[in-house]
């Protein structure tokens, strides 16, 4: 009977509670201002720009014959117009790209670095076309699919390999995919 009483009486003041006002916290958060030169560049976009000439990245991109390709397979600047504008067009496009712009500044640098190893793998990017990656997004569920399917749920281990076939073959592979393909076939358009 006691511990009914208390049930009851915990239940009374959990649903009270949840009619109570919640309390204010004033929390101060200060915003990341840039970094200026006395000229007004922002340092970091300086720092990056000067690392793009270091590494000779534009002429590096140019060897590679990446914007021949890339013509070649039916992208040109021409055709890239119509989504900028379209990204200019759309207010909650450029609210992210500039709420995402302070954190991903710090990315960039390291981008670069990776980009000359980067350019023969884009190069061939290019040339795949939209229907071939969405099949392979296809085959790429087909596959974890079957990986959930052949793989016993006897161990955590084989449970966790299902997990992982599942999060990338089932989920990143074809979800990359179908975004490529749809970014190409806009481009190619």
């Amino acid at each position: 009977m006691v511990n009914a009483k208390l049930f009851i009486g915990a239940l009374l003041a959990a649903s009270a509670n949840a009619f109570a006002p919640a309390p204010i916290s004033r929390s101060t958060t200060s915003l990341n201002a840039a970094v200026v030169d006395d000229n007004g560049n922002n340092i970091a976009v300086k720092n990056l720009l000067e690392q793009v000439e270091n590494t000779k990245l534009l002429s590096q991109v140019a060897k590679a014959g990446l914007l021949s390709k890339a013509q070649a397979s039916g992208i040109s600047l021409t055709k890239l117009e119509p989504l900028l504008k379209l990204a200019a067009s759309n207010k909650d496009v450029m609210i992210l790209l500039e709420a995402a712009a302070p954190e991903a500044l710090p990315l960039l640098p390291k981008i670069v670095d990776l980009a000359p190893g980067a350019l023969p793998l884009l190069g061939q990017a290019i040339s795949i076309s939209p229907g071939a990656l969405q099949g392979a997004a296809a085959a790429s569920v087909a596959a974890a699919a079957a990986g959930v399917y052949l793989i016993p749920d006897d161990t955590v281990a084989q449970v966790a390999a299902q997990t992982l076939l599942v999060g990338t073959l089932g989920v990143a592979a074809p979800a990359a995919s179908v975004i490529g393909a749809g970014v190409l076939s806009k481009i190619k358009g």
